[in-house]
């Protein structure tokens, strides 16, 4: 209705304003023509005139006839107002025309086409029997348009009146979903993930609709990987703890022989030792995804890195009799920090290493892409299943079930690496066959 009325009221003034800068002029000459014409004719047949004033009248028009001197005469409707100047009736009676419809004031809610007052005419010297009079004249708009307004302002009350019905309708229809999403937000609030929205709408709100779902899915979905980093957490630490507690209880007995006192002290070495790494590792990723690492950013060449990082594993490729293939130009340079990056290429190769059979082989490769380094990592093992992929960055998760903390791996190495990769503002990614994994490692270039 706000809109309605609003829109309504700056019409009414910009028509207004059309009228008294366009409209106003050119129906004041129009209104001199008529009256001239009239001038002619009373001139010609002074005996009619009444008659012939009283029928134009009857035609639509308001004419007032006055000598100035008490000798008034009005034909058809009466004027609303008259407040005729003297002068103007003066000015008149001195042959001049009067342009009282031109010279109306403009009024910023009052249409002068409309304002039915004597000011408002038009006005033209006559002479008939023997004196001078000032003709006055202008349209009657009731007799002319009458009929028109009634239609005009029945098209505008109804336009109101449906528009009014349709807003409420539309309202309605663009309201409801909103007061479902509206309702939706607190169920999510509550911790209630499994909802369901109409997405069939094609408009805006059906595109909201579908991006909230995917948005509570994947809320459901953190909502159940923060349960499992907790219960992961508590595994974790909780088999090495016992295990270290059994066997300091064994080796608490006097009898024991030596060499079993040797292999369980090697054993609760063992588990202390991945204790130690699981603890540095998660407040490593603790510190990443809080920004809490202050990176000590500078430039070196990318391929030194990569060959330090392999020669850190160079024994296990020797064991495992792996073949590894770097093709990484001496120009590349990356921005970053040197510590972290490390690990990218260290938690990467030895992922390739410890997964692939022995005899296969680890190619690196790097290229300079517009302000992109890209960085791939290909190994020709057995691939990872699909239905893995998109989980292999979570905290915790194994692609083999299987896998024991005895490995000695925590499961948290590529959530690490995928943070690292994200603080220096680039991107991971990784597809896999049955011919072998690809990690592609984007990084800003310097």
């Amino acid at each position: 209705m706000a809109v309605i009325v609003s829109s309504s009221i700056l019409g009414f003034l910009l028509s207004n304003t059309y009228y008294h800068v366009k409209l106003k002029p050119y129906n004041d000459e129009k209104l001199v023509s008529i009256v001239k014409q009239m001038k002619q004719y009373v001139e010609k047949t002074p005996e009619s005139i009444d008659l012939y004033l009283q029928n134009a009248a009857s035609l639509g028009y308001e004419i007032y006839v006055t000598d100035g001197q008490g000798d008034d005469r009005s034909y058809g409707r009466e004027f609303r107002v008259r407040d005729l100047d003297e002068k103007a009736i003066d000015l008149v009676l001195a042959g001049k025309v009067y342009h009282g419809v031109a010279q109306f004031p403009n009024k910023w809610f009052i249409s002068g086409f409309f304002d039915n007052r004597l000011s408002n005419t038009v006005g033209i010297l006559v002479q008939f029997s023997n004196k001078n009079y000032a003709l006055f004249m202008r349209p009657d708009v009731i007799l002319q348009f009458g009929e028109l307004r009634i239609f005009f302002a029945l098209i505008g009350l109804l336009t109101v009146a449906i528009s009014i019905l349709l807003f409420l309708i539309s309202t309605r229809y663009l309201v409801k979903p909103l007061t479902r999403l509206s309702d939706a937000t607190k169920q999510i609030a509550q911790g209630n993930y499994n909802l369901t929205l109409s997405t069939k709408r094609r408009d805006e709100i059906g595109q909201l609709a579908g991006h909230f779902m995917i948005m509570s899915r994947e809320l459901e979905r953190v909502d159940q990987s923060r349960q499992q980093f907790v219960a992961n957490v508590s595994h974790e630490i909780q088999s090495p703890l016992t295990s270290i507690q059994g066997f300091a209880k064994v080796l608490a007995e006097c009898d024991l022989p030596q060499e079993d006192r040797e292999h369980y002290s090697t054993i609760i070495e063992e588990e202390s030792r991945h204790l130690s790494l699981l603890s540095k590792q998660l407040l490593l990723l603790s510190s990443l995804e809080q920004g809490q690492s202050a990176l000590s950013k500078m430039a070196f060449p990318l391929r030194s890195q990569i060959r330090q990082a392999v020669q850190m594993l160079q024994w296990q490729l020797d064991e495992k009799e792996l073949l590894l293939k770097m093709s990484v130009p001496d120009s590349i340079k990356i921005y970053g920090d040197e510590v972290l990056l490390m690990q990218i290429w260290m938690n990467l190769l030895s992922n390739a290493v410890n997964h692939i059979p022995h005899g296969r082989t680890i190619d690196i490769r790097a290229e300079q892409i517009g302000s992109e380094c890209l960085i791939y990592i290909r190994d020709t093992g057995n691939g990872i299943p699909p239905e893995h992929l998109p989980f292999i960055f979570d905290r915790f998760y194994r692609v083999d079930a299987a896998r024991k903390s005895s490995s000695g791996r925590s499961g948290l190495g590529l959530a690490i690496v995928k943070k690292i990769v994200q603080i220096h503002g680039g991107r991971i990614e990784v597809t896999s066959s049955t011919e072998g994994t690809l990690f592609t490692v984007a990084l800003p270039h310097l």
